[in-house]
């Protein structure tokens, strides 16, 4: 796969020292991840098939549970419901080791979760919280309870 992406003009990049594979174009990045299960792994996944390593993620199968199409230009790209990515975000930031990236996926949790307010979308936030198991559910809470955001918090809490 990297070799037939090259020509499409990506440049293969190798994350950090230990294999992870991005391959990035000028309008899209690719990193391919797989599901960390159990303790989880420091180390690449291999994908032999496709020739690339993969970087194992927690919670991943929390993302693809509740998923949206968007059409962009002439096709389709699956993505994640916007509040499984938010409330996602707020349960990996507390994980984070640097600091800057926690603090980029707390930002982003809680700008996502405002606009889905604002659009009238609450008892969705409720609906995907609800659907998390309850230590995840604690996880979330912790996150917001240290943010200036009282209301996304009160939503939360009163999906319980």
């Amino acid at each position: 796969m990297p070799e037939i992406l090259r020509d499409l003009g990506f440049v293969i990049i190798y994350k950090g020292n230990k294999g992870y594979i991005k391959l990035e174009h000028p309008d899209l990045l690719l990193e391919f991840l797989v599901l960390e299960k159990g303790r989880g792994i420091d180390k690449p996944f291999p994908l032999p098939k496709l020739g690339v390593n993969a970087v194992a993620l927690r919670f991943l199968g929390f993302l693809s549970s509740n998923t949206i199409k968007v059409e962009i230009e002439d096709f389709y790209v699956t993505l994640p419901h916007p509040a499984n990515f938010a409330l996602h975000k707020l349960i990996i930031f507390q994980r984070r080791l640097r600091q800057d990236k926690a603090v980029k996926d707390k930002s982003i949790a809680i700008e996502i979760l405002r606009s889905l307010i604002d659009k009238g979308e609450s008892a969705v936030i409720r609906q995907v919280f609800n659907s998390v198991p309850q230590k995840w559910q604690k996880r979330v809470i912790n996150g917001l309870s240290k943010s200036e955001d009282k209301d996304i918090l009160a939503i939360i809490e009163n999906a319980k």
